[in-house]
C-alpha cells in the first residue's frame, strides 16, 4: 500500500493498494495501484471487496463473472495484536434470496496466511472466471513487484484440507496457505466449502490445527473456479511494536474485550467454550435441533466433564496474547497427551454435539475434525444436519436420508462424509433447500439462508439484520443473555447503532477478540493507526466508514431480491415458544413486527443511492 497523506478519511484517493487481477481462462496477470475511493477502500476487507461486488449483477454464484475476491486488512500483518485476518468475498452459492439470487457474502479467519500475503506486497489479489483444469497460485515477494504463478494442482484432487498444506509446505518450507477440501472440489452439491488457513502450529507440529474462513461458501466458490489452493511466499516482516502499539495491545490481553475469552489460568473463562456455562444458565444451550430440553444434558460437555477423559491444551494464534484456542487429545493410560482430534470452538462443538444428540466429546471431536478435514463450514454442516435429524423426529415411518435420529453418531459420520464427497446434496446445500424440498421450513434454523450460529433465535432478534452470519456480522447475540436486555429501544439500538459495529474488524483485519464489545472505533485502533501509517483517523471516521460499509451489504441484499419477510427468525420460534429457556420472551410476533418497523425506518433512508456512491 503507498499513501502521500496522513488523512485518508479527507483524501482517500492519495492511499493507493496493490492489487492483483488474474483471468483463469487465459491465465493472463496483471497488477494496478488502484486509489482508494473513501475510508472503508482504505479499511480493507469487506468494506473494499462489497463495493466491488455492487458494481456486478450476479444471478448465479456458479458463473464466471462472479469474482473471488481475497484481500486483507489494513492491519493486517501489523504489530498490532491479533492483525492476521484474510478475506475472501463473492456471491454465495449458499446464501440466497427466495427470488433465487446469490448474496453477497465475505468469509475471513486467522492463521498466519493473511500476514504472509500481505507481506509479499499484495493487498487484494481478484481472480477472474475460471481455470479448465485445477491449478495452485503462488503468491511471492520480489525485489520489485509481487510476483502471481499459476500451476497444476492435479497432484492435491482429494486430498484434504491439512493434507494439501503438508504436501504444499514440502515445496514451500517458507510459506503460509489457504486450501479447500473436497467439499469445495464438489462445488456442484457441497455449497459450504470453506478455506482452511495453515497456522504455524499446524506447520511445525504436522497436527491439524488450520483455522478456517468457513461462512458463506466461499471455498465452493474457489472450487468452482478450479483453485484448489494459494500459497503466499515471503520473508516475515514483523517489527517490534512501538509503545502505542505495544499499550493497545496490553490493553487487548487484559481489558475488556479478550479479559472473558482467556485460560482459566488468566482469569478468564477459557476460550469460546465457556459459552456453554453462561448460556446453560438460562438452559438457552441449543439442543436438538434449538430445541433446550430445560435439563443438564449440555453439562456433558463442560470443560471440567471432559478433562476428565481428555487433554486439554490451551494455545494461541501466531504472536497472539490472548490464548483463546482449547485443542482436545486423547489422554494416554497414563495421563500424557495422545492423539491430537480437534480444537474446541464454542460453534462447532455445540453444532456438531449437543445440537444433534452427541454428548461424548470425543465423538463431537471427531466430527468436527471430519467436517474441517472435507473442508465445510461447521455451522452450516451442523445445522443442516439438525434439521435432517428434526424432520426424521417428526416422520419416523418416512425418515430422510440415511434416517438419522439424534444421537446417532454413525449415521452423523457417514453423512458428513457423504456431503464431503458430494454424493450428498441434501446436506450440502443447507438447510433453506433441504427444507424446502420436504415442504417443512419452519425449523430449518438458517436465516435468509444461511445457518445461524449456535445461539438460540429466542435470544437474538438481531440475527435478521445479519449481513453475513449471525454473531460475526451483527453483534446482539448476547444482548438478551450477557446484558439482560428485553426492552425494545435497547434493541433497536442495538441493530441500527451499537452492535452494527462488530462488522468493523472484518474490513480491518483484527480479531474481534481485539475489542469485541466496542468495535474498532476506539482509541487502540486510532493509536495503531498512527504508530503504523502515521494516519490521523478519528474514531467517529471510522465508526461512518463502517456503518457505511454495513449499509451496503444491507442494500446489497435486498438488490439481490430480498424481501423484508425474509429479514426474520425461524417460524418455530414463535409458533411453538419453547417453555424452556429461562429469559424473558422477546420473539413474540408483536415485538418482532414493531422491531422490524423501527429498524427499517432507521435504515431505509440511508439506503437511498448507497450502492450508486
Amino acid at each position: 500500500m503507498k499513501y502521500t497523506t496522513t488523512d485518508p478519511a479527507a483524501e482517500p484517493s492519495a492511499v493507493a493498494y496493490k492489487r492483483c487481477t488474474v483471468d483463469l481462462k487465459t491465465g493472463t496477470v496483471s497488477f494496478a495501484d488502484v486509489p482508494c475511493r473513501n475510508l472503508e477502500d482504505v479499511l480493507g476487507g469487506f468494506g473494499r471487496s462489497f463495493q466491488d461486488l455492487a458494481q456486478r449483477q450476479i444471478d448465479n454464484a456458479y458463473c464466471d463473472e462472479n469474482p473471488l475476491i481475497v484481500n486483507t486488512g489494513l492491519l493486517t500483518g501489523s504489530t498490532a495484536m491479533t492483525a492476521m485476518r484474510t478475506y475472501f468475498s463473492g456471491y454465495s452459492p449458499i446464501k440466497g434470496s427466495k427470488k433465487g439470487l446469490p448474496a453477497a457474502m465475505w468469509s475471513t479467519g486467522s492463521g498466519k496466511f493473511g500476514a504472509k500475503f500481505k507481506w509479499t506486497g499484495l493487498d487484494e489479489l481478484i481472480f477472474e472466471n475460471r481455470s479448465d483444469v485445477p491449478i495452485y497460485a503462488v503468491i511471492k515477494e520480489s525485489d520489485s513487484d509481487p510476483q502471481i504463478e499459476l500451476k497444476p494442482a492435479a497432484h492435491l484432487l482429494g486430498l484434504s484440507t491439512h493434507d494439501k498444506i503438508m504436501v504444499l509446505q514440502k515445496d514451500y518450507p517458507d510459506a503460509h496457505f489457504a486450501a479447500i477440501g473436497p467439499a469445495g472440489e464438489n462445488w456442484q452439491n457441497n455449497y459450504m466449502g470453506a478455506v482452511a488457513l495453515s497456522t504455524e502450529n499446524q506447520l511445525k507440529s504436522k497436527e491439524d490445527k488450520c483455522r478456517f474462513a468457513g461462512r458463506g461458501g466461499m471455498g465452493s466458490l474457489m472450487g468452482y473456479k478450479n483453485i484448489l489452493a494459494l500459497v503466499a511466499q515471503s520473508s516475515d516482516k514483523m517489527a517490534k511494536p512501538s509503545a502505542a502499539v505495544k499499550a493497545a495491545n496490553l490493553n487487548v490481553i487484559k481489558g475488556g474485550g479478550s479479559a472473558r475469552i482467556q485460560p482459566l489460568s488468566r482469569g478468564g473463562g477459557g476460550g469460546t467454550w465457556a459459552a456453554y456455562d453462561v448460556l446453560q444458565e438460562f438452559h438457552a444451550v441449543p439442543v436438538n435441533n434449538f430445541r433446550p430440553q430445560g435439563n443438564a444434558i449440555p453439562e456433558k460437555l463442560f470443560r471440567e466433564n471432559v478433562e476428565k477423559d481428555y487433554d486439554v491444551k490451551v494455545e494461541a494464534c501466531y504472536r497472539c496474547g490472548i490464548t483463546c484456542h482449547n485443542n482436545i487429545s486423547e489422554k494416554n493410560a497414563d495421563g500424557s497427551r495422545g492423539e491430537f482430534l480437534a480444537k474446541f470452538d464454542y460453534e462447532p462443538l455445540n453444532l456438531l454435539g449437543t445440537n444433534i444428540g452427541i454428548h461424548d466429546a470425543g465423538q463431537a471431536a471427531r466430527l468436527i475434525q471430519l467436517g474441517d478435514n472435507y473442508g465445510m463450514d461447521a455451522i452450516s454442516l451442523g445445522v443442516t444436519i439438525s434439521y435432517a435429524m428434526a424432520y426424521n423426529e417428526r416422520h419416523p415411518a418416512t425418515p430422510i436420508l440415511n434416517g438419522i435420529k439424534f444421537g446417532d453418531y454413525e449415521k452423523a459420520r457417514e453423512l458428513i462424509i457423504q456431503a464431503g464427497e458430494g454424493s450428498c446434496p441434501e446436506i450440502g446445500k443447507g438447510s433453506m433447500r433441504l427444507s424446502e424440498q420436504m415442504g417443512e421450513t419452519s425449523y430449518a434454523y438458517h436465516v435468509k439462508g444461511l445457518e445461524i450460529a449456535a445461539y438460540q433465535p429466542e435470544t437474538n432478534p438481531g440475527y435478521a439484520w445479519a449481513i453475513a452470519g449471525g454473531h460475526m456480522s451483527m453483534g446482539t447475540y448476547g444482548l438478551l443473555t450477557r446484558e439482560g436486555k428485553s426492552d425494545i429501544d435497547s434493541w433497536v439500538q442495538g441493530i441500527t447503532e451499537d452492535k452494527l459495529h462488530i462488522v468493523g474488524f472484518d474490513m480491518i483485519g483484527l480479531c474481534k477478540f481485539f475489542d469485541i464489545a466496542k468495535g474498532i472505533g476506539t482509541g487502540m485502533v486510532v493509536d495503531c493507526l498512527k504508530s503504523e501509517f502515521n494516519f490521523d483517523v478519528t474514531t467517529d471516521a471510522i465508526r461512518s466508514a463502517v456503518r457505511q460499509a454495513f449499509l451496503r451489504g444491507l442494500a446489497l441484499e435486498l438488490r439481490q431480491g430480498y424481501t423484508k419477510a425474509e429479514f426474520c427468525i425461524p417460524a418455530e420460534v414463535h409458533e411453538d415458544p419453547n417453555p424452556n429457556i429461562k429469559l424473558p420472551i422477546i420473539t413474540y410476533p408483536e415485538f418482532l413486527e414493531q422491531l422490524a418497523k423501527r429498524v427499517w425506518e432507521i435504515f431505509e433512508p440511508e439506503l437511498e443511492g448507497i450502492l450508486d456512491s
